[in-house]
């Protein structure tokens, strides 16, 4: 496919940054969830912070065939990967979670897992493997044990040996509950294969499998559901209303049998017909369609973004212009310091501020962008906006 550029006059202008738009950047603050106040059984949500920055698959995923070390330096979705982006100003970690064939929540993002096996490479489903089989592969909690060496497999159908600078054993979701700071806020991305088809009976077993978990060892933790697949965004809406769920979207990126995933326009309307809190979507949507911004924001949703290109500082600073809710990033360090460095933090507010009729009262100032620093920034970028 041909480079698709994007013309400089679709930048919006200083003027246009949604009514809504909140511009600090800050740790979570809790308020009543995401039912009606009132109700003495509901436990307490969380508000979004007003600009959240969210580690990927904790302090950023693995890209082996990368040049950059940054991008293979510890193991992702792991607790040791968790920790590192915690000692960051981010207010969520995000990571993929799977359920075994014994019903165990575990955080891994493919779904096929490979090793080699005196020369044959084996590969073998996730959710097809007990969770002691799964634990088999990598490095081991005990000490002298070896692991199944771990391979990967690229979307070119390349394999490359799963090598990090600092490695860490696979874990389970109970294990990310009990063992990093209780103040991070998880975005579970419930994961499901693209190129299947499941039943409603499936998805629902998956999900209360997850909940279980979830309700078990949350308490109040900050958590937000999503989810590529409409489906199981629905049906963990249906399940539970504790905790906002966001609909996951390349926003047409790519194209695929299920016409809701094909767009931003269909992502909008699968959350108001479903009652849904959200937007996650792949940041180049956004940038070749600023204009949606406002939709999403008009329509009441919440809107994060991710992507490759969340990774250059510019492009973080101008979706919080923009009104962008937050973003998912791999260079957890750099883009925080960058977002620091580009706002002003609002004033200092006491504890009556945790909820969200105080907090919606601090002071805050817009980042330090001009309409033509705006311009030059998205003719800076555009060579990347290639549709694959």
């Amino acid at each position: 496919m041909a480079l698709k550029a994007v013309h400089v006059s679709d930048v919006p202008n200083l003027d246009q940054v949604p009514d809504n738009s909140t511009l600090s950047l800050c740790s979570t603050r809790f308020f009543k969830g995401v039912n009606d106040v009132g109700d003495d059984e509901v436990k307490f949500g969380y508000n979004l912070p007003k600009f959240m920055v969210i580690g990927h698959r904790g302090s950023g995923m693995n890209i082996l065939q990368s040049c950059d070390p940054r991008m293979k330096s510890i193991q992702e979705n792991s607790i040791l990967s968790f920790h590192a982006a915690s000692k960051f100003p981010i207010d969520f970690i995000e990571f993929d979670v799977q359920v075994t064939k014994d019903d165990c929540p575990v955080i891994f993002h493919d779904n096929f897992i490979l090793t080699e096996d005196e020369g044959p490479i084996v590969e073998r489903r996730v959710t097809d493997l007990t969770l002691a089989e799964l634990l088999c592969y990598g490095p081991q909690k005990e000490p002298g044990n070896v692991g199944k060496n771990l391979l990967r497999k690229t979307k070119d159908g390349r394999i490359f040996e799963w090598r990090v600078q600092n490695d860490d054993p696979l874990c389970t979701l109970q294990e990310a509950f009990e063992k990093v700071e209780h103040s991070i806020g998880f975005n579970i991305e419930l994961k499901f294969d693209d190129h299947m088809v499941y039943t409603e009976e499936e998805l629902t077993h998956v999900l209360q499998a997850i909940m279980k978990v979830v309700n078990e060892y949350a308490n109040d933790r900050p958590i937000i559901f999503s989810s590529f697949q409409p489906d199981a965004a629905l049906l963990i809406r249906n399940l539970q209303n504790t905790y906002p769920v966001f609909f996951l979207t390349n926003g047409g990126s790519e194209i695929y049998i299920d016409i809701r995933r094909n767009s931003l326009e269909e992502a909008i309307r699968v959350c108001l017909t479903g009652s849904l809190q959200g937007i996650v979507s792949e940041v180049r949507a956004i940038i070749r369609n600023p204009g949606t911004v406002t939709r999403i924001k008009d329509s009441k949703l919440c809107l994060i973004t991710y992507g490759q290109l969340n990774n250059l500082p510019e492009v973080a600073c101008m979706q919080h212009h923009m009104g962008v809710d937050g973003v998912i990033v791999d260079l957890v360090k750099e883009i925080t310091e960058a977002i620091s460095n580009y706002i002003k933090p609002a004033k200092d507010y006491d504890e009556d501020s945790l909820f969200v009729e105080e907090a919606e009262k601090q002071v805050t100032t817009k980042p330090r962008f001009t309409q033509h620093e705006l311009s030059l920034l998205l003719l800076k970028i555009s060579p990347e906006l290639i549709q694959s």
